[in-house]
């Protein structure tokens, strides 16, 4: 559930009460360059993932195709 108007203003106040206006721009810019980290680490996982599937699956389901045609023909 995301925070509606009253309640984003609210945060937002907190945050210049805690931070002081002149550090906000830099935590803000921290915390963008932190998220991007993050997205690319979690595409370049995904990847190697997508890279391990195909090779542990296709010895299975080599065996499985093989059975499936089989049962087709009789």
């Amino acid at each position: 559930m995301a925070p509606g108007g009253p309640e984003l203003l609210l945060i937002v106040g907190i945050a210049v009460l805690l931070f002081g206006a002149q550090k906000i721009p830099a935590l803000a810019r921290s915390i963008g360059e932190s998220a991007g980290q993050f997205k690319k680490g979690q595409a370049q996982v995904e990847q190697e993932l997508e890279e391990i599937k195909p090779d542990a699956s296709g010895a299975g389901s080599a065996g499985a195709g093989t059975d499936a045609e089989t049962d087709l023909e009789s």
